[in-house]
């Protein structure tokens, strides 16, 4: 008897000193609920949160916490209801004081039960008010500093572009003037011409840096010789590297064809070899290799294609050689590079399923290399003649901009075709309609209820034979076009307008 009087007293010892010990804590509420919602008990923590005491509590349903929001929404009684599913309810929002005041409270329930029964819910709410307020200021900061870096990113995007496009600028108009000038020295004119074509391309792999950066490019990947390629742009590769700087190329003969975007490959190149010739302001050699590569590391697994540009220079510090490839930065003096060069080559590469790596050493230089995967055998092509820049036949000129209509139309007639410009879509179904053509050039962008890929997909429809080429500069909608219909990218010299036509099916 005595042994069971001295266990009851101590049962009773320590759930007083349990209820003492919840009582007063006051940094929490800590309190009871009946299977309903009903308050059955409460501690001074519930107090001094909640503003009640008590009396005034005791016997009241919990919903009179809620905002009148959540309890027209019925959010007291799904809490209960998740609480017995789950187990534990959990969550943080806005409850009210006894002033009426609002506060962000955290809040758990737990069910109790005893004998398998639900006797009830322990519930525990604390104030975050002051964690959030502080939460939130912290993150108005960040965005603001995030904006500011933007804005910083973007003087020095806008700085370094300023500066290159004046320079190519300055190169056409001088160029220009000395045409119109009408010297008979034929080496002056040649020049004047060369330089012209340079700065051309330059602009144009600039504006594939820009539109690559912004995700505003359409990447149409596709089988590529790479020593083909090469040859076709080895001028501008070597008007790249300048006068100081000795290009050198290194293929292997039996080396496989690529699968990627052609233009990106091309600025790629072009971007590689202007850094390395950077890297080499007393002059060296930049080589450009290509062998082929069997890989088995994942996630980059079988025929690949290893691409090297490698030069003579400076080489990269260690503690740059990790941000070469971030976008805006660069090494090089305020308006002398936009930071872009590297980074598009970076992309290009992830995007074509393939890497990019570097190695470098200072004082001796430093070589990238680009692994592509391989492609499929290209097509062998009619040799012969110039036969690939003559043709015959009606084409259908859809173009709304009259000075590159004129280009296009010259370029065509020089190819050998009879032309027919019209401005937009809507004209060139009555066109088609009326008198028939045997292809269809068209612009991606251009004004009216249609643009130039409507225009495909319709013609798609009413004319499935018919022949469509498209064209942009820039266009958001061409990132959907993928491989339905092909693309000629804007600027394009004649031997890309031919060839673009002749793998057109007929």
């Amino acid at each position: 008897m005595v042994k069971k009087s001295s266990q009851q007293r101590d049962l009773f010892e320590s759930e007083r000193s349990f209820r003492l010990l919840v009582e007063g804590v006051a940094d929490y509420a800590l309190y009871m609920l009946d299977p309903a919602g009903t308050i059955t008990s409460w501690n001074i923590g519930g107090e001094r949160i909640k503003g009640y005491s008590p009396e005034e509590i005791l016997g009241q349903h919990f919903s009179r916490f809620y905002t009148e929001t959540d309890r027209a929404n019925g959010k007291p009684a799904r809490a209960l209801g998740i609480a017995r599913e789950k187990g534990r309810y959990e969550e943080e929002g806005w409850r009210v004081r006894k002033d009426g005041t609002f506060f962000w409270a955290s809040v758990v329930i737990d069910p109790i039960y005893e004998d398998g029964e639900l006797v009830g819910f322990a519930k525990i709410t604390r104030d975050i008010t002051e964690r959030r307020n502080t939460q939130l200021k912290l993150d108005a900061m960040q965005k603001q500093l995030a904006e500011s870096q933007k804005f910083d990113a973007l003087g020095q995007l806008t700085g370094g572009i300023a500066h290159d496009f004046n320079n190519l600028l300055m190169i056409i108009s001088g160029s220009l003037h000395m045409l119109k000038r009408g010297t008979e020295d034929a080496a002056k004119l040649q020049r004047a011409i060369s330089a012209i074509e340079t700065a051309t391309r330059r602009g144009a792999a600039l504006t594939n840096q820009l539109l690559t950066f912004a995700r505003r490019q359409s990447v149409n990947p596709q089988a590529i010789d790479f020593a083909e390629r090469i040859a076709a742009i080895r001028e501008v590769l070597d008007a790249g590297v300048g006068s100081s700087v000795r290009l050198v190329l290194d293929i292997d003969r039996d080396v496989w064809p690529i699968r990627a975007d052609v233009s990106e490959l091309e600025t790629a190149l072009l971007n590689l070899v202007i850094n390395a010739r950077d890297a080499m302001p007393d002059g060296g050699t930049v080589t450009i290799g290509a062998h082929n590569a069997v890989l088995d590391e994942p996630p980059l697994a079988g025929d690949f294609v290893a691409i090297d540009v490698a030069d003579t220079g400076l080489g990269i510090p260690d503690d740059v050689l990790d941000k070469i490839f971030e976008p805006f930065f660069t090494t090089k003096p305020i308006g002398k590079g936009t930071g872009l060069g590297l980074s598009q080559v970076h992309g290009f590469a992830h995007q074509a399923g393939g890497t990019i790596k570097v190695a470098s050493e200072l004082g001796k230089g430093t070589t990238f290399t680009i692994l592509l995967p391989r492609g499929e055998e290209v097509p062998s092509r009619e040799t012969g003649g110039g036969s690939s820049f003559s043709g015959s036949g009606t084409v259908l000129l859809v173009e709304d901009n009259p000075d590159v209509a004129s280009v296009s139309v010259g370029l065509l007639e020089q190819l050998g075709y009879s032309v027919r410009r019209v401005a937009d879509a809507e004209a060139a179904l009555r066109e088609i309609e009326k008198n028939g053509v045997d292809f269809v050039f068209s612009d991606i962008v251009m004004p009216g209820k249609m643009d130039g890929l409507s225009l495909a997909q319709h013609l798609r429809q009413i004319r499935p034979g018919l022949p469509i080429l498209l064209a942009t500069g820039y266009s958001e909608v061409a990132a959907g076009v993928r491989g339905d219909f092909p693309i000629l990218r804007k600027p394009y010299e004649i031997h890309e307008l031919s060839e673009a036509i002749a793998k057109l099916p007929r």
